[in-house]
């Protein structure tokens, strides 16, 4: 690749001292360089969020919405550079990589409808109370390598929209795709108010210590969300951290097998299962059982798993080698304890690729169940009792997103009502809006993103006293 991406400080191209390379997971090689930032290069972009907050907060709020508007039709204007680039270095076949870069411009347009209200606690005849919503400061995002760009656009749409400024840090494994965003928002944003800095793991650390944010926003795995945590306590920085999830769907017996295993497996394998929202523990009632797992089985063996450049390619690789490393170590220790497993269609030999797997029925102590894979190893349980199965979906230290389906919609809400998850699909998966908050219960996270509850999450309250009448003389 010959293009030369740079960071975003204070509105102008940032050029590091150093450079990391970027790997294709489809190919396992470098195919380009991106910056890798310094800590000079952070305090340079915390100085120029920081000296732009007070005339971006100043700005009303239709105009800020008014740009975000404009940020999401950049965007979608650069659609194919972003897809061609986001497939080359995430490895998500071309026409679902589209899908992110216009949801990621549709996010931006989105969340300019929402507008932060004033709330009236109090009318009476000697005074009016109300309720303001101010930003916070400097806002610290940390993007992760599932969904860099969309993810991206769930912070810095809620954040600026909100009021702040912004530092954020895409994964040093998909950093290329949120650098060019932030070169096309260049010409829209004004100077230092959204700053784009790439760099490698020891960045994220010296992000979340320094003194001149006031809040982190991070979306990634639950043990580097209690770090983050621990680290914004020493200054008290406010923290939005959406993590892990073990997400549990529930499968009644009297859904339709052919019609419904095709949803349930795009929603369990969709970018090869690397969505923290994805179903992770499959619970099908034991009358159909067997249907749905040869049904699901079927879905593996014949969908393709290849390069996302390739046309016919419906699954991409794992995105790096760690996390391929992780899934199929997975696999191994599921084959070693003599679990049943149902293997896909074969996989390319080069690249971060592994077959679509499904788990015959293993023990619910099973790490194959307990942990979350975030690859494609997905373990079918099945059920007879409907209290039992909810007790053992809620079995778990996550709870983020979960799904029940049947036909029976009054009875399906009954069981996702009793779920403890933060989002729960009934005879869907995987759907967000910006209109619509997600967060996660237990382990899962703290606060949530979206709609008008995560645009808040980017403010203070402020309660103003207005008397009705002068003091006294």
């Amino acid at each position: 690749m010959t293009q030369h991406i740079t960071m975003t400080i204070n509105g102008q191209a940032a050029i590091a001292s150093e450079t990391m390379d970027v790997i294709n997971p489809a190919t396992a090689e470098s195919f380009a360089q991106a910056p890798r930032a310094s800590e000079a290069d952070l305090n340079a972009a915390v100085d120029a969020a920081k000296a732009a907050y007070p005339a971006w907060k100043a700005l009303s709020h239709s105009q800020r919405a008014a740009l975000m508007v404009k940020a999401g039709d950049a965007i979608m204007a650069n659609v194919d550079e972003l897809t061609a680039l986001f497939t080359a270095e995430q490895g998500r076949p071309l026409t679902m990589a589209k899908e992110e870069i216009l949801g990621a411009g549709m996010w931006f347009k989105g969340m300019a409808s929402f507008e932060l209200p004033v709330e009236v606690v109090e009318e009476t005849e000697q005074r009016t109370v109300e309720v303001h919503r101010e930003p916070l400061g400097v806002v610290c995002a940390i993007v992760p390598w599932n969904f860099p760009v969309l993810l991206a656009s769930w912070k810095m749409s809620h954040a600026l929209l909100a009021g702040n400024t912004m530092v954020l840090k895409p994964s040093p494994y998909t950093p290329l795709t949120t650098l060019r965003v932030g070169e096309l928002l260049r010409e829209i944003l004004p100077p230092g108010v959204l700053n784009i800095i790439s760099g490698g793991d020891e960045l994220g650390p010296l992000m979340t210590v320094h003194p001149g944010f006031a809040k982190i926003s991070f979306t990634g795995s639950t043990a580097t969300g209690k770090r983050i945590m621990a680290s914004a306590a020493q200054d008290l920085k406010r923290i939005t951290l959406e993590l892990g999830g073990n997400d549990a769907c529930i499968v009644l017996p009297d859904v339709d097998v052919d019609e419904v295993a095709p949803q349930l497996f795009m929603g369990a394998f969709f970018n090869t299962s690397q969505i923290c929202i994805a179903t992770k523990r499959l619970y099908i009632h034991d009358s159909i059982y067997d249907a749905m797992r040869d049904k699901l089985h079927g879905l593996a063996k014949a969908l393709k798993v290849g390069n996302g450049t390739d046309s016919d390619s419906l699954f991409g690789p794992l995105q790096n080698k760690p996390q391929y490393d992780r899934v199929k170590a997975l696999m191994v220790d599921a084959k070693e304890r003599g679990l049943t497993l149902l293997e896909g269609g074969a996989v390319p030999e080069k690249g971060y690729f592994l077959p679509l797997t499904l788990v015959d029925n293993p023990a619910d102590s099973e790490r194959v169940v307990v942990e979350e894979a975030f690859g494609p190893i997905l373990p079918l349980l099945r059920y007879s009792d409907l209290d039992e199965v909810i007790a053992r979906a809620n079995d778990s230290e996550y709870g983020l997103a979960g799904a029940v389906w049947s036909k029976d919609i009054e009875k399906a809400l009954e069981v996702a009502k009793r779920l403890e998850t933060g989002t729960v699909w009934i005879n869907q998966n995987l759907q967000t809006t910006p209109n619509t908050p997600m967060g996660g219960h237990k382990h899962s996270g703290i606060g949530v993103e979206n709609g008008l509850d995560g645009l808040m999450e980017f403010t203070q309250a402020k309660t103003i006293f207005i008397p009705k009448s002068k003091p006294a003389a």
